[in-house]
Order: structure tokens, then C-alpha cells, then sequence
């Protein structure tokens, strides 16, 4: 079902009114939106210890079956918490599509300030991802539409990356940065597919006490090249923690090359499309590809 995003109002009250209708047993629960509310869904706290779902555009929709599959066979083998789906709505109350109710996870999105040590961060960070790349990929979710292609070749967002590349001459390196995409591009994936997350950035892990308590939002993860999840190299860890990361992530030389470009792709595209955003983001943006740049420099 087509559906203009502009019309479509995703609050706390349609969530009570769906909840109302379809659960009726938490319909005295209050509903509350969680902030950062999310590019891809909009979620809300359900009383203390379930979050509701929605996703904000017919492009996410997949994500929702694909959580409810495979998320209850991954959270035991891994060691922290994900989300677990508690129940899943249906099309109602003017909203188009199926939606999600998950169990709370506690913590605060991660933030250098809220890190006791950022290298046992990294540590924490890497031993999760070792144990997601070791779960059962068996009939696992491909590649494709319902994640945006992550985990499959770089090479799908080759012409987007060059026309970034065109857009921002004179602003960054592109010489280097062509270096890093070329590098990416010539380094094809050759083992099994495994699994990964597609999104391990600092909005999907969540800290208590100063250490790695979660790992949220699913919705881009699948079995293929987990290239992808490098990214928090850069957008995140710095000095040592990144070598700590690195070392004990444990991927080859062309994992590295394909996750600079994956991570330089997603720079490139953000700063490019950035006419009128705040000084302040451009500039993580631009320092997220100097250390992709810096970091092939050194190991490309």
C-alpha cells in the first residue's frame, strides 16, 4: 500500500489506539515516545518494559518479519541482550503496515562520556560480533531490499559513491577517497555468508555502568559479508580502543578494505546531500572520512 509520508502520523496516540484494539491486556499502560526516536521506525516505551515498533516508510516494512523470525533463534546463542518480539501487530487505525512489541532493554545509547574504558568497550563490542558472525546462517536472510543490500558487495553503491565523489571536490581528498572505494571494490568477499548486524553504530548500542549492556536494531542485519559492521572503527572507537577493536574483531585485510568502503560510502552520500545541515554535523561527517582516509593510508 502506497503511502505519502507527509500524511502519515506516527504518534503516541495512534500507538495507544492500536495497542487498544489489538492488545487490549496493556491498554492501561502508558505510551511514551523514546528519543532518539529513529530514521527507520518510530518507537515508543509501553509501560516499563516493552517498547512498540512502527516502521516510518513502506521501505522498512520487511525488516519487521525478518525480526520476528530470526531474532528469538539468535538471542541465545549471543552474549547480550537483543531484542526479543514479545508480539506483532497488524495493519489498523489508519496505520498501513505490520508493526512490532519488543521487550525494554535498559541503558543509554553509547556516548564516549558514558564509557568507563573505551578499549573494554571495544572488547565487548567484538566479542558480540565474533559470536553473531558464529550463529547458525543456515536459510538466514541474503542480502537484498529488506537491509539495503548490506552485506553484499560494496560494488551495488558504486554509482552513488562516484557521483558523492563528483559533488564534493575541493570539500574532501577525493583522490584518496577513490583510492579506498577502488581498494574496497577489489577485495570481493570469499567465505561462507555469516551473519551481521549492518548497523553497528553509537544510536544500536546500549551502555550500563560504563559497559556494553545491549545490542538494538535489527532491521538491516542478514547473513553475507560482515564488512559492513567495521564501521564503529571510525564513527566511534579511535587510538587504541580502534586497534584493540581491530585486533579482536578478527577479519583479513580485504574485510578492512571493504569496510572502509562501505563506511566511506555511507560519509560520502550524508555530506553530499548535506545543503543547509549544521556546520557541527558536517564536520563529523568530514572527520569520519579523514580517518577512513588516514586509516588507508596506513594499512591500504
Amino acid at each position: 500500500m502506497a503511502v505519502n509520508p507527509a500524511e502519515l502520523v506516527i504518534d503516541a496516540s495512534l500507538v495507544r489506539r492500536l495497542i487498544a484494539a489489538q492488545f487490549p491486556q496493556w491498554s492501561d499502560l502508558e505510551v511514551h515516545p523514546i528519543e532518539p526516536g529513529g530514521w527507520d521506525n518510530r518507537t515508543f516505551l509501553l509501560g516499563d518494559r516493552m517498547t512498540v515498533r512502527l516502521p516510518s516508510a513502506e521501505r522498512y516494512v520487511l525488516q519487521v518479519e525478518k525480526e520476528h523470525r530470526w531474532l528469538p533463534r539468535l538471542a541465545p546463542v549471543l552474549p547480550l541482550p537483543i531484542p526479543v518480539p514479545l508480539a506483532k501487530g497488524v495493519p489498523g487505525e489508519g496505520f498501513p503496515w505490520c508493526w512490532s512489541v519488543y521487550r525494554w532493554l535498559q541503558g543509554d545509547t553509547l556516548a564516549v562520556e558514558r564509557v568507563a574504558d573505551l578499549r573494554d568497550m571495544a572488547k565487548d563490542l567484538t566479542h558480540f560480533l565474533r559470536a553473531l558472525r558464529q550463529a547458525d546462517a543456515v536459510d538466514g536472510p541474503l542480502p537484498g531490499d529488506h537491509n539495503f543490500h548490506r552485506g553484499g558487495p560494496p560494488a551495488f553503491y558504486d554509482e552513488q559513491t562516484r557521483q558523492a565523489l563528483a559533488l564534493l571536490e575541493g570539500q574532501v581528498d577525493t583522490k584518496t577517497a577513490r583510492e579506498v572505494w577502488e581498494a574496497a571494490l577489489a577485495a570481493p568477499f570469499g567465505g561462507p555468508p555469516v551473519w551481521f548486524h549492518g548497523d553497528v553504530a553509537w544510536g544500536n548500542l546500549l551502555v550500563k555502568d560504563g559497559r556494553l549492556s545491549a545490542v538494538i536494531d535489527f532491521g538491516t542485519s542478514g547473513i553475507g559479508d560482515p564488512a559492513c559492521d567495521l564501521a564503529i572503527a571510525w564513527t566511534f572507537f579511535h587510538g587504541d580502543s580502534r586497534e584493540v577493536f581491530r585486533d579482536g574483531i578478527a577479519l583479513d585485510r580485504g574485510a578492512w578494505a571493504r569496510g572502509r568502503g562501505w563506511t566511506l560510502w555511507k560519509a560520502l552520500i550524508v555530506l553530499a546531500g548535506m545543503t543547509g545541515a549544521r556546520e557541527s554535523e558536517k564536520a563529523r561527517q568530514l572527520a569520519v572520512i579523514e580517518e577512513v582516509l588516514a586509516d588507508h593510508r596506513r594499512f591500504g
